[in-house]
């Protein structure tokens, strides 16, 4: 028993116990005995930088700070919310045929999808977005020059611009 007692010593002797975050010189133990590695000691609420609180105490904090989150800002935002959407509920009950609005819309959000997905793909192409990109310098400097650097010609495309513009609005 004894001798059982002395090799258990020897062997948390030799075990790295930290001592102010550097584990302490080991002491080496004779061949042939065994060898018991142990493990660091738990942190004691004692030992610890904070101590310790229960979890009621950040139930309590978590309940303060919802109840403070809710204050003046959403009744701000329950005003606006109900115009916005009477807004939409008129210019929805204005129009007559609702399906063909909601198949435009449905369209224009695949289309958009979709072409997003191909400019992406494009994008991915070893020469082709600067290819794409001189194009677009290209066509932005011919059309400065056709129709913006002359008066007669800045007239014209406003004369047609306020034209086009009557067509869609329809007045």
């Amino acid at each position: 028993m004894a001798s059982a007692t002395a090799a258990g010593t020897r062997a948390l002797a030799s075990s790295p116990i930290f001592a102010e975050g550097r584990p302490a010189a080991r002491q080496h133990v004779a061949a042939g005995t065994p060898r018991c590695v142990g493990l660091p000691s738990p942190i004691l609420p004692s030992q610890s930088r904070e101590t310790l609180k229960p979890a009621s105490y950040y139930h309590e904090i978590t309940r303060d700070v919802v109840s403070m989150a809710t204050g003046e800002a959403p009744a701000q935002v329950a005003t606006e919310l109900p115009e916005i959407v009477k807004n939409i509920q008129e210019a929805w009950d204005k129009l007559e045929d609702k399906y063909a609005v909601t198949t435009l819309a449905l369209a224009a959000v695949i289309g958009l999808y979709g072409s997003a997905g191909m400019i992406s793909a494009i994008d991915r192409l070893p020469l082709v977005p600067g290819l794409l990109e001189l194009v677009g310098i290209g066509y932005t400097g011919w059309f400065a020059y056709r129709h913006l650097v002359f008066k007669p010609d800045r007239e014209a495309l406003m004369a047609k611009i306020k034209v086009i513009y009557d067509d869609i609005i329809g007045g």
